[in-house]
């Protein structure tokens, strides 16, 4: 039976080794998704936003697994809970249901080459000014440089010195609580290098 789910911000929803509940169809909200290594590194997998598709839960449901990843709220979600059972039932049954959410797993498989193809193929610098304009909200980016780090697949450290060399150039200042970006074309001209 579908229920009605609610979660706070700073909620874990799921971690690895977790079973999974259910498939979530959220109406509102933001859940990341993320791996940690064993020294700690992280990197963000995606987001779950309304009418997306949580790449990991779907796995779990198919394959009858557990979460390999952590899922934590970032802005308040409610949404729908469907039990894994129902959530087989009508992937079998129902044909708007099962291209609604194959479509989203098509969605996130395009995500996760466009990761791979950055981590692998995309320079640091670039990937760190799109991470940045991505997060902007009135020219400033609410992150620490691990919440950085973690955006962009690397460490802190890393992070850490490029914005120090952004900062020099007069790309971006760094303040109590993120960075303030103060030449955006320049920001622009960083994320489309291509080397």
């Amino acid at each position: 039976m579908i229920r009605r789910f609610a979660a706070r911000a700073g909620d874990v929803l799921f971690q690895p080794g977790s079973a999974c509940p259910g498939f979530l169809v959220l109406d509102r909200g933001t859940i990341r998704v993320s791996l940690t290594a064993a020294n700690g590194r992280e990197v963000v997998l995606y987001r779950v936003t309304a009418g997306t598709v949580c790449l990991q839960t779907f796995t779990c449901l198919v394959e009858d697994r557990h979460y390999s990843a952590e899922g934590v709220v970032e802005e308040d979600v409610e949404g729908e809970l469907i039990p894994a059972g129902d959530f087989r039932r009508r992937l079998a049954e129902d044909d708007g249901f099962r291209v609604l959410v194959f479509d989203g797993v098509a969605h996130r498989f395009t995500e996760y080459q466009r990761l791979v193809e950055e981590v692998a193929l995309t320079g640091f610098d670039a990937r760190l000014a799109r991470v940045l304009m991505r997060l902007e909200a009135g020219g400033f980016v609410a992150a620490t440089h691990a919440a950085l780090a973690a955006e962009t697949a690397s460490g802190r450290a890393f992070v850490s010195r490029r914005l120090a060399e952004f900062a020099r150039g007069g790309v971006v200042v760094q303040e109590k609580g993120g960075v303030r970006i103060t030449d955006r074309r320049a920001l622009e001209r960083i994320a489309a290098d291509t080397r």
